[in-house]
């Protein structure tokens, strides 16, 4: 079988012979995630070194963090996020579905 030739992102993203759905979700929320940090970060006016000071985090993974080459621990991103004004919140995916409540 020949496969497909991959070209960018979105031809590797599309193709579900290599991208399972599940993990296109959890790609496309993790990138959401971090780009959601990031911006916050520069709408803070900080430098990756200064929220490392603010944040008890080492500058460079922060950087591994912000170019999706590490996934944050919980407690990682918490740390994060704080110095930010951020934290994290769990919400439901549909409104009306069972099991889907706020916590």
């Amino acid at each position: 079988m020949i496969k497909k030739e991959i070209r960018t992102f979105d031809d590797y993203m599309s193709d579900e012979e290599r991208v399972s759905t599940s993990e296109k979700e959890q790609i496309l929320f993790e990138a959401s995630l971090i780009g959601k940090m990031v911006a916050a970060r520069e709408k803070s006016g900080l430098s990756q070194r200064e929220l490392a000071r603010l944040s008890g985090v080492k500058q460079p993974a922060i950087a591994r963090m912000e170019s999706m080459r590490a996934t944050p621990q919980i407690d990682t991103l918490l740390k994060v996020l704080n110095p930010l004004g951020y934290t994290i919140e769990i919400v439901p995916l549909k409104k009306g579905v069972q099991g889907y409540e706020k916590l």
